[in-house]
């Protein structure tokens, strides 16, 4: 993309994020670089993607909560581009190997797409269409009147909206929508071969037909949407979904880092913090100590609760503070991902690359293109 196009796009990429609040600065640095790495493409598709799942994503973000706009968008900026801005860049070295005449062109110009065509271009809007439908599917998904029902549960049990690994028919539409979105954008930007013989395919054609065109928006908009389904299956097994008992509604960390759920029992932090403070009312040495002046359990709560808050353990205005109500049961469940080894950007990397790949390795067995012509070495 020509520098005159790019940086005021840059600029007021950036002033917009920073004037309605959807990112935070370190979301802005990610944007801004993620940004520059696209640009330097000679071609406007790659950088035209980014702004379209920008613009898209944080409108349909603001349809659930004005405020997730800003937790969601900002911390994913990276986990949600980084695949494509690797891509970019490998291909923008590929175009100018080709311009040099290191490697050899597909077609009469190696400034167009040709067919069959480059896989990193393919990668690249595989990324964003998956990303964009992942994005769709969560947010919009969310208004759904029905249930969403866990995916990686053997009997699809019903779970709370918001929930990883949740899914309905609403959201797997609204995740079909981004994908068409994407890979319309891309037919609309994409410098497509000429046609330059009437006998269909190589060698004869290098040129992309309407119909192949047709084929291959069909294709990639599928290809996108599965990648909402990957992403529900990879946070339904890796990402813990943390649901609040007492509200029924699920708990999101900040930045898309994970939440931390007490453990139950007397092994709990909670648990051992609690009685810490009882023995020290009670004047007691250890867990066995006796206690020095005659009390009940009432009133060692009543005075513990008051010097902990001054209000009563049922208060609402305490229920942020208190991980129990007295029961010593966590308000704090893993309602899926009991695994726990992702969080919510780590798992947005993992599909991501994953569908990248994917979409790939499926162009090289279709056109038989091998994988090693992305970084040819002569």
């Amino acid at each position: 993309m020509k520098a005159i196009i790019a940086v005021p796009a840059i600029l007021a990429l950036v002033y917009r994020a920073w004037s309605h609040k959807s990112l935070t600065p370190a979301g802005i640095v990610a944007a801004v670089l993620t940004a520059t790495a696209h640009a330097v493409h000679p071609w406007n598709l790659p950088f035209a993607l980014l702004i379209v799942f920008f613009l898209a994503g944080t409108r349909v973000t603001k349809v659930k909560h004005d405020v997730k706009a800003k937790l969601t968008m900002s911390a994913s900026v990276f986990a949600n581009s980084a695949v494509a801005s690797i891509l970019t860049l490998l291909h923008a070295y590929q175009l100018r190997q080709r311009e040099q005449g290191i490697i050899p062109t597909h077609g009469s110009d190696e400034g167009c797409f040709s067919w069959p065509g480059d896989l990193l271009v393919v990668g690249i809007i595989a990324n964003y269409a998956a990303v964009a439908a992942d994005t769709f599917s969560s947010e919009l998904g969310i208004l759904s009147k029905s249930k969403p029902r866990l995916i990686t549960s053997m009997n699809l049990r019903t779970v709370p909206p918001g929930t990883n690994g949740g899914v309905t028919a609403w959201g797997l539409a609204a995740g079909l929508l981004g994908s068409l979105i994407i890979v319309t954008t891309s037919m609309l930007l994409l410098p497509f071969c000429a046609p330059t013989s009437s006998k269909p395919g190589p060698p004869y054609n290098i040129g992309w037909t309407f119909k192949e065109r047709q084929r291959f928006t069909f294709a990639l908009t599928l290809w996108g949407a599965l990648g909402s389904l990957l992403d529900s299956f990879l946070g339904g097994w890796l990402q813990q979904s943390v649901v609040d008992t007492r509200t029924g509604r699920v708990v999101e960390g900040d930045g898309g880092k994970k939440v931390l759920v007490s453990k139950v029992g007397p092994n709990s932090m909670h648990y051992k913090k609690r009685a810490e403070i009882r023995a020290l009312l009670l004047k007691e040495e250890g867990k066995d100590g006796v206690p020095l002046q005659p009390t009940t359990e009432d009133a060692v709560d009543k005075d513990l609760n008051e010097k902990t808050g001054g209000m009563d353990k049922y208060d609402a205005r305490r229920k942020f503070r208190q991980p129990s109500f007295g029961d010593e049961k966590p308000s704090r469940v893993v309602e899926s991902g009991s695994l726990g080894l992702l969080d919510n950007n780590e798992v947005n990397f993992l599909m991501a690359l994953t569908m990248s790949l994917g979409a790939m390795g499926v162009a090289s067995w279709v056109w038989n293109v091998p994988m090693n012509t992305i970084l040819p070495v002569y």
